[in-house]
């Protein structure tokens, strides 16, 4: 089902919680994520003179195959593994400059923290509209991400105070969650919080997090498509909402 042509209405009778993805859900991050990962790729596999390795240029095909929604780590492994690419995993201490997969994975933060400092980040209007509201209806909210730079994201968009719970990938680490497209993160979010997965929804743009809602049994998924080319997609990962943007719903309230 799209939203594409209608409003559709979220009733507060079946949900007690909306629970958000954070990159392209909340924060207009999405661009800046994906050139920091073009970067890291393109420059690693120009380094790359083996026959077995595929060598193309890093494409928004990849982005949304291997990387978004994903733990970094994942993410790099994911990424390298269809170019015919595998390296050590190495720790989560490696340097930047390391030539193992969590090297690499620090070097794409370095690039992306570099452009939030130079770009800065916007939150997105009708998604800070909608959790509002949400809000004031008294739906709980939480937010749910891979990225341990979730705290930093937040307060340079303004949306820091807009969430009862959050769960990132500090979290993840701290307590040995997996990453999307397993489910755990969701779940530990609806534990925060303090209701069932079926009466909470869950909002996510990235492939990987539409599975791991499903996975997690939850009420409603929601799947954001602003690019109107990945419905279908969305759809076969899980979504049971397709949407181009968060405008297009309406948290109302039916009589109970």
């Amino acid at each position: 089902m799209s939203g594409r042509d209608k409003l559709e209405v979220i009733s507060l009778t079946e949900f007690d919680a909306v629970i958000f993805d954070m990159d392209g859900v909340i924060t207009d991050t999405v661009r800046l994520h994906e050139a920091a990962w073009k970067r890291l790729f393109d420059e690693f596999l120009s380094t790359q003179h083996s026959g077995a390795v595929d060598v193309r240029p890093f494409s928004p095909d990849d982005y949304r195959r291997h990387v978004d929604g994903r733990a970094r780590i994942d993410g790099v492994e994911a990424f390298l593994a269809s170019r015919g690419v595998h390296l050590p995993r190495g720790t989560p201490h490696d340097t930047p400059d390391t030539t193992t997969a969590w090297g690499l994975a620090n070097r794409k933060n370095d690039y992306f923290v570099e452009a939030v400092a130079s770009e800065g980040v916007e939150a997105i209007p009708s998604s800070v509209t909608f959790v509002t509201r949400a809000r004031a209806r008294g739906l709980r909210t939480a937010l749910v991400t891979a990225s341990r730079n979730r705290s930093t994201i937040l307060r340079a968009s303004g949306t820091d105070t807009l969430f009862d719970v959050h769960v990132d990938g500090d979290d993840a680490a701290t307590l040995g969650l997996a990453g999307k497209p397993a489910p755990d993160m969701f779940v530990e979010a609806a534990r925060r919080l303090g209701v069932e997965p079926a009466r909470a929804v869950v909002v996510e743009d990235a492939l990987a997090g539409v599975e791991a809602a499903k996975r997690g049994g939850f009420g409603l998924v929601v799947g954001l498509d602003r690019t109107g080319r990945l419905a279908a997609a969305l759809q076969a990962h899980g979504a049971d909402l397709v949407v181009p943007d968060l405008g297009a719903l309406i948290p109302g309230r039916a009589a109970r």
